[in-house]
C-alpha cells in the first residue's frame, strides 16, 4: 500500500486577522484544534505540523504529529510546504491541510485519503459543486514542482498545470469554509 503523508499549514502571520488565529476559539475549541482533531492519523504514516508558534507545537506533539518549526514564515506559503515536503520524501503522496477550516470533518479527511489511494497517479482535493478547496493530496510525482514554489504561491499554482489530474470529493460548503479575519470567525459563530 501506498505511503501517504500528511502536512499541516499552521504557520501563517495571519496578517489579515490581527493576531495568532489559530489561538481563536470557535464553539470552546481553538481553530488549531479543531484541525488536528480533523486529522484521521491511521489514514497516514507521517503527520508533520509546520507552524512558527510554540503553543501549536506543544500541541502537535501530544497528538503524537511531528512538529516542524518555520523561523522564516515571512517567506510565504511556499516556506512551509518546503518544510513539510522535507519530512516526507520517502512517501508516495502527501496531503496538505490548512489549519484555517474549522468546520472540516475527520469523516472528509479520510474520504479524501481513499479518494487518492484508488487513484494514486491524481491530485484528489475537496470541492464544492466543482469548486476545489482544501486539503489537497499531491503524488509524489509532484513533490519537486511544490518544492520549487517560492514566496506566499501554494499547490494551487502546481494544480493549474495539472489540471487533467485533479479529481474532486464533494463535501458540503461549510466544510472548505476558512476564516481570514475575524469577521470570517463571527460570521460562523453566528450560523451556529
Amino acid at each position: 500500500m501506498e505511503k501517504l503523508g500528511c502536512v499541516v499549514l499552521a504557520a501563517g502571520n495571519a496578517r489579515r486577522f490581527g493576531e495568532n488565529k489559530l489561538a481563536s476559539a470557535l464553539r470552546g475549541r481553538s481553530l488549531i484544534l479543531r484541525a488536528l482533531e480533523a486529522i484521521p492519523a491511521e489514514c497516514f504514516d507521517t503527520v508533520v505540523v509546520v507552524t512558527q508558534y510554540p503553543e501549536i507545537m506543544r500541541l502537535a506533539k501530544e497528538f503524537h504529529f511531528a512538529a516542524v518549526c518555520n523561523q522564516e514564515p515571512h517567506l510565504g506559503l511556499s516556506h512551509s510546504i518546503a518544510l513539510g515536503l522535507t519530512g516526507l520524501r520517502d512517501c508516495d503522496g502527501a496531503a496538505f491541510v490548512v489549519a484555517d477550516q474549522p468546520l472540516l470533518r475527520r469523516d472528509s479527511v479520510a474520504a479524501l485519503t481513499a479518494l487518492w489511494r484508488a487513484h494514486p497517479d491524481k491530485i484528489a482535493a475537496l470541492g464544492h459543486n466543482g469548486v476545489r478547496g482544501n486539503p489537497c493530496l499531491f503524488p509524489a510525482r509532484l513533490f519537486g514542482e511544490l518544492m520549487a514554489l517560492t514566496g506566499d504561491r501554494g499547490g494551487s499554482s502546481v494544480i493549474r498545470c495539472h489540471e487533467e489530474d485533479l479529481i474532486l470529493l464533494d463535501v458540503p460548503a461549510e466544510e472548505l469554509t476558512d476564516v481570514d479575519t475575524p469577521q470570517a470567525l463571527e460570521a460562523l459563530k453566528q450560523s451556529d
